[in-house]
C-alpha cells in the first residue's frame, strides 16, 4: 500500500467565517500547509481546497472542503476515495466546544459527539474508523446546547495569542501521529496546551 494520508481540516469557506472558532480546523491544516510548504489550490471536482507535497517518504493530500461544515464528508468522501486513502490514515482536524479552550486531544476512532462536521465525514467514509484532533473552544455557559453564536463568533485578542501556541502544539501532535504513530501522538500531546508566562 503506498504510503499516503489525507489530512482534512473543517470549517466553513468565505470570509465571514474566516478565523471564527468553528474554522479552528481550518486554521490548524493551514498552519501545517505553511510549515510545510505547501500550497493550496481549489479542486472543484471535489469540492475542495487540496494541497498535495511529500514529506519524508510519505505522500500527504491535505483537504479543506468547501461545502460548509455539516456537509464536510462530501468532499472528504471524494478526496479519500479518489486518492485511495484508508480511513485510518485520514486525520481530521476539528473545533470541539465541549474541550476546554487550550485542550487538544487526539483519538483514533470515536463518535462524533454531536459535531455534524463530524457526522458528514462518518456517512461519506461509511465508518467512524478514522484518527480526529479536537481542538477545544469551551463554552460561555455549560448546560447550554445551542452555541452557534458562539462558535461562529471570533476569538477574542486574549483568546488569539493562546490559539497560536495551541495550533502550533497541535501540528507537532500531527507531525508526532505521521512519523511515530497515534499511540504516541496522543500520549505526548493529548491535554491543555499551557500558555507561556
Amino acid at each position: 500500500m503506498e504510503n499516503i494520508y489525507l489530512i482534512v481540516g473543517l470549517g466553513n469557506p468565505g470570509r465571514e467565517y474566516a478565523r471564527t472558532r468553528h474554522n479552528a480546523g481550518f486554521l490548524l491544516a493551514e498552519r501545517l500547509a505553511r510549515r510545510w510548504q505547501a500550497t493550496w489550490e481549489d479542486a472543484s471536482k471535489f469540492r475542495a481546497r487540496v494541497a498535495l507535497m511529500k514529506r519524508k517518504g510519505q505522500r500527504l493530500v491535505m483537504c479543506q472542503p468547501q461545502t460548509y461544515m455539516n456537509a464536510s464528508g462530501e468532499a472528504v468522501g471524494l478526496v479519500a476515495g479518489f486518492y485511495k486513502v484508508p480511513a485510518s490514515r485520514v486525520m481530521v482536524l476539528v473545533d470541539d466546544a465541549d474541550l476546554p479552550l487550550g485542550e487538544i486531544r487526539m483519538r483514533s476512532k470515536g463518535s462524533s459527539g454531536g459535531h455534524h462536521g463530524l457526522d458528514s465525514v462518518s456517512e461519506h467514509l461509511i465508518s467512524g474508523d478514522y484518527p480526529r484532533l479536537r481542538i477545544g473552544l469551551g463554552r460561555r455557559e455549560r448546560n447550554v446546547r445551542q452555541i452557534t453564536d458562539y462558535v461562529l463568533g471570533r476569538f477574542s485578542p486574549d483568546e488569539e495569542a493562546l490559539l497560536e501556541i495551541i495550533l502550533a502544539r497541535a501540528s507537532d501532535q500531527v507531525e508526532c501521529w505521521l512519523d511515530e504513530g497515534i499511540e504516541k501522538a496522543m500520549n505526548r500531546f493529548n491535554g491543555a496546551v499551557v500558555a507561556a508566562p
